[in-house]
């Protein structure tokens, strides 16, 4: 979709699922295209922004001038660029493995940057990234921008304290051109009056009982009840942005109340029998799955593995009133997507996608403050 005449354009590479961009679309920005490798997010990206542009490219191999040319785009035309580049190198649940290859898609994030000339730009990765390991691998990084970008230090940000049900912590790394966007100061991104939402009230309204044989995608359309109120509430049933959001999924949530993402899990009798004896916050020894507590806030949630390092699932959290783990429609939730937002049909896949992605209330907040610098 072409921006329109004064809109403010942004590219957001490693898209995956479409996190980023949802929150970059509330706070009022046009997507002039993304970039994402893995066909599962493809395919769920462009079903939830059927307007937006998408180069499925690995930008390991593509330059920004490469970039610019497949959305018709000119150095120095776009306002800004926002991505996540993969984190499992620097994760403190992973090796934390200063030398994976991956990690060198970070350092390729900021050399775009650099030669696509944004008016600003916003990374996203894990706390792990402010290693002391990874302390030079930063000021390198940081050295490609300094002399043309006023950057800001690395932003560590919780995402319970911008009306997320869940403990996420995230870094964030941001510069602007001082000549195109008035001073930014640190203060202004942090959370002011956001109502913290809890796992009870983030789960209002969903199904409880959940049926271990719904295992397809029409299996896991059901009907919930819109009761959540406030803020997250506005946001998990509506502020749908134009050409935003799958038309049969929306239609359905405004016109039936259904939503989808309510998928069963097959438990073994000795495996509910465990699982009945785990109190909130406790962790199951075998399965290392974590009674969510009602009251409390989600803990980050994982995204497992990708085909190619072994397709192992992530550690799903448990109910915190019932014997079993969370749906994928819970973890959007508790991310804090809305519901009429699509992911992959399989569990596997859309928890991957959720665990892998910037939630879009918190990209909300931080790009609505961006964009009233401009």
């Amino acid at each position: 979709m072409a921006a329109k005449c004064g809109e403010l354009k942004i590219i957001n590479l490693f898209s995956g699922a479409g996190g980023f961009s949802l929150g970059a679309r509330r706070a009022g920005f046009d997507i002039a295209g993304s970039v994402e490798i893995d066909p599962q997010a493809i395919s769920v990206y462009e079903r939830n922004f059927p307007n937006t542009s998408l180069w499925p490219q690995d930008l390991s191999i593509v330059s920004a001038i490469d970039i610019l040319q497949t959305f018709n785009l000119k150095v120095g035309e776009i306002d800004g660029i926002i991505g996540g580049p993969p984190c499992q190198g620097f994760s403190h649940m992973g090796q934390n493995n200063s030398k994976d290859p991956r990690n060198k898609l970070f350092t390729n994030f900021f050399q775009i940057v650099k030669d696509a000339s944004p008016k600003f730009f916003l990374a996203e990765n894990v706390p792990g990234i402010l290693s002391r390991k990874n302390k030079k691998f930063i000021k390198q990084i940081r050295s490609k921008l300094k002399d043309k970008y006023e950057i800001l230090e690395p932003m560590s940000l919780v995402a319970k304290e911008f009306g997320v049900p869940t403990t996420r912590e995230r870094v964030f790394f941001f510069g602007y051109l001082k000549d195109e966007i008035n001073s930014i100061e640190p203060t202004e991104f942090e959370a002011t009056n956001a109502k913290l939402v809890c796992v009870k009230d983030a789960l209002k309204g969903l199904r409880r009982k959940i049926d271990p044989l719904w295992l397809t995608e029409e299996d896991g359309w059901k009907k919930i009840k819109k009761n959540v109120e406030g803020d997250f509430g506005s946001k998990l049933y509506g502020q749908i942005p134009d050409g935003v959001g799958d038309l049969e999924s929306i239609t359905r949530l405004e016109g039936k109340s259904e939503v989808s993402g309510c998928l069963g899990t097959r438990h073994s009798k000795k495996v509910l029998d465990r699982y009945s004896k785990i109190k909130p916050g406790e962790i199951d020894h075998i399965s290392k799955s974590r009674r969510l507590n009602s009251k409390g806030f989600c803990p980050t949630l994982t995204a497992g593995t990708s085909s190619d390092k072994g397709s192992y699932q992530a550690v799903r959290p448990l109910h915190p009133t019932q014997n079993r783990v969370i749906t994928p429609r819970e973890a959007a939730r508790l991310q804090g997507f809305p519901d009429w937002f699509q992911f992959h049909a399989t569990k596997w896949h859309s928890f991957r996608q959720i665990g892998n992605s910037v939630s879009p209330i918190l990209a909300e907040h931080i790009l609505s403050v961006i964009k009233k610098a401009f």
